[in-house]
Formats: C-alpha cells, structure tokens, sequence
C-alpha cells in the first residue's frame, strides 16, 4: 500500500476521533448538552435519508439494534422524531423520519458547528488550501456512494 494512503486514512481516522471529542468539548450551546453525538449523528442521518429503518440506522451507526433502540426511545420522547407506516411496507418494520422539532434542532446543531469550524479553518486554512479540502472530500463522497456504502 503506498504509505501516503495509509498516512492519509490514519490523519482522517485522528481528526474523526479527536476532531468529535474538541468540538464537542469546545461548542457551549445547550443543545449539545440535551442531545448526545451519537443523537445528533442519528437525526443527522434521519435527515439525510428523509425516512429510514432502525435497522438501517443500526448498519449506518455500527452498533446493536438495542443501542439504536435506546436512542429512538430517547428522541421520541424529545419528541424529534416519529414512527410513519407506508402502505406497501412491511408492518413490523416502522419507517423513522424527523418531526419539525426535529428538523429545527438539527438547524440549530448545524448553524452550531458550522460556525465554530468556520472560524477554526478561518484561524488556519487559506481559501486555496479549503478549495482543495472540498474538492477531496467530494470526490470521497463520489466514491464511497458508488461502492454502496452510502
């Protein structure tokens, strides 16, 4: 393997690891007190999908269905998220999609983040250097769907 791939993932590996751990340390927002990452991960995903499975959740989170079953407790009772059925769907399976509160609190989280990153790139990164980072990151996207992972 060429070594800069290897160093490539490490460093992504590191800034996903220690990356999470800082910005959650160093965001003061109350809403990052009411709702853990692996919560706001979760309405994340919820959002991007637009409705999905707990066992989809479960693949896309890498944890237990029990886990999974834990934090959709949890957002229920927040009441960000809700159980939809569709007809053509299996009954057993509910579908999860986000609720408006739902959709306004991961508004918020985003504004959030967005802004603290932006000012910590700001501090450090030249406009060169963030074209670069968008381009790279795109192409990952690119890849990662293709290969079914989304």
């Amino acid at each position: 393997m060429d070594g800069r791939i290897k160093e490539a993932v490490d460093l992504f590996q590191e800034v996903m690891l220690y990356g999470t751990e800082r910005v959650i340390k160093a965001i003061d927002d109350p809403l990052w007190k009411e709702f853990s990452p692996e919560q706001m991960q979760m309405l994340k995903l919820i959002s991007k999908e637009k409705r999905i499975t707990s066992s989809r959740l479960a693949v896309l989170q890498a944890v237990h269905k029990s886990a999974i079953s834990s934090r959709i407790k949890k957002l229920l009772q927040k009441e960000v998220i809700r159980f939809v059925q569709t007809e053509q769907q299996d009954r057993r399976e509910k579908l999860i999609e986000l609720t408006e509160q739902g959709e306004k609190v991961l508004a918020q989280s985003d504004k959030v983040l967005t802004d603290y990153i932006e000012k910590l790139m700001l501090e450090h990164v030249n406009d060169e250097e963030i074209d670069q980072f968008l381009t790279i990151f795109r192409k990952l996207k690119d890849i990662i769907k293709t290969d079914g992972v989304s």
